[in-house]
C-alpha cells in the first residue's frame, strides 16, 4: 500500500508540470492581457510600453514561467491581481472559507439525500418506492442546472421569502451584530445554494448504489447464503450492502477534493462570493494571475482526490491489491 501511494504521489509532479504548462500558455495566448483593460485609453504607447516592460509582460514566454512558477514554489506566491491590485493569494484567501462552508454542506447533504435513497430503490426494485426515486433522478438529470437554479430562487427566495437568492452574510449583521447573528446568517444564506448543489450531486450516487444492489442481489454468494438459510436481513447488511458501498466510498476522494474546488455555476448564480465566482469573475476581466492560480489549485485538489480514492478502496475493500 506505502510502494503505491509513494509511486501515485511520484507520478503527481510531472502530471502537475504538463498541467502548470498548458494553463500559462493558454492564459498568455489570449487576446488582450490584464493591463489593457486597466489603462486610459488616452495614455501614449510609450508610457504603455514602458509599464508593460516594467511588469515584465514582454518577456519571454520561457522565461515568463520560470518566474511564475519559482514564487508559487519558494514563496507561494501567484503573484498580483491586476484587477484588485493586491497579491492574489490574499485574494483567494478572502474566498475560502465561503467555499468550503458551500462544498462541506453540499457534500453532506449529497450523501445524506443519496445514500438511503439509493439503499431503498436498490432494496425495493420495481416497487412504488422506487418508481418514485427514479422519477426524481430522472427528474434531476434532465434538469439544467440554469433552470434548477431559477426555479429555486424564484419559489424559496422571491415566492416565499424563506432564504436569501444572493449573498453569503447580511451586510447589515455582518456590521454591527455578534457572532451567533453572523453564524445564524450565514447558515441563512448557505441553505439554498447548498441544497441545490445537493439535488445536482445525488443522482450519479443514487444511481450507482441501485445499480451496485440490484447486481449483488442476484450474485451467486448471495444465493449460497439465502440456501444456508441465513435471514434476509443479514445478507442484505453483511453482503449486499457493504459491497454495494465499495464505489461509492472510493469516489469519497474526489468530493473531499471538491471541498475547495468550489461550485462554479452555482456560486455565479447564487451571488455567493466564493471561488468559483472568483474564478468567473476573472476570466471575464482577463485576469491571469487569479486564473492561474486558481486553476493549480483546483488541479492539485483533484491530484489528491484520486490518491484518496485509491487510498479509499483498499481499505474499504482489503481484496484489493495495487502490484
Amino acid at each position: 500500500m506505502w510502494k503505491m501511494i509513494l509511486r501515485r504521489v511520484l507520478i503527481l509532479f510531472p502530471q502537475l508540470f504538463i498541467i502548470s504548462v498548458i494553463t500559462f500558455i493558454l492564459a498568455t495566448v489570449m487576446p488582450g492581457d490584464a493591463l489593457s483593460g486597466l489603462v486610459d485609453p488616452s495614455v501614449s504607447r510609450e508610457i504603455l510600453e514602458l509599464e508593460r516592460e516594467r511588469l515584465g509582460l514582454n518577456d519571454p514566454l520561457p522565461v515568463r514561467y520560470v518566474q511564475w512558477m519559482r514564487g508559487i514554489i519558494l514563496e507561494f506566491d501567484f503573484g498580483q491581481s491586476f484587477t484588485h491590485r493586491r497579491p492574489v493569494t490574499d485574494i483567494i484567501g478572502d474566498r475560502v472559507f465561503n467555499t468550503f462552508l458551500l462544498s462541506t454542506a453540499i457534500l453532506v447533504l449529497t450523501y445524506i439525500i443519496a445514500i438511503p435513497l439509493g439503499v431503498l430503490a436498490g432494496r425495493y426494485k420495481g416497487r412504488i418506492i422506487d418508481k418514485i426515486i427514479m422519477l426524481y433522478i430522472f427528474t434531476a438529470l434532465a434538469m439544467p442546472t440554469l433552470v434548477l437554479c431559477i426555479l429555486m430562487i424564484l419559489f424559496f427566495a422571491f415566492n416565499l421569502g424563506w432564504f436569501p437568492s444572493s449573498g453569503s452574510v447580511n451586510a447589515i449583521v455582518l456590521a454591527g451584530g455578534d457572532a451567533w447573528e453572523i453564524f445564524v446568517s450565514r447558515l441563512h444564506h448557505l441553505v439554498l445554494p447548498a441544497f441545490t448543489g445537493a439535488i445536482l450531486g445525488t443522482v450519479g450516487i443514487v444511481f450507482m448504489l441501485r445499480a451496485n444492489i440490484i447486481d449483488r442481489t442476484y450474485s451467486e454468494y448471495v444465493t449460497l447464503a439465502r440456501s444456508k438459510g441465513v435471514p434476509t436481513g443479514v445478507i442484505f447488511r453483511r453482503h449486499i450492502l457493504r459491497n454495494s458501498l465499495i464505489p461509492v466510498a472510493a469516489g469519497f476522494g474526489f468530493a473531499i477534493a471538491g471541498l475547495l474546488m468550489g461550485q462554479f455555476f452555482i456560486e455565479s448564480m447564487f451571488m455567493y462570493p466564493g471561488m468559483g465566482m472568483l474564478f468567473v469573475q476573472s476570466v471575464n476581466a482577463r485576469d491571469f494571475a487569479v486564473v492561474n492560480a486558481i486553476i493549480i489549485i483546483f488541479s492539485v485538489l483533484t491530484a489528491l482526490g484520486m490518491l484518496l480514492s485509491d487510498i479509499f478502496l483498499m481499505i474499504v475493500d482489503p481484496r484489493i491489491r495495487v502490484e
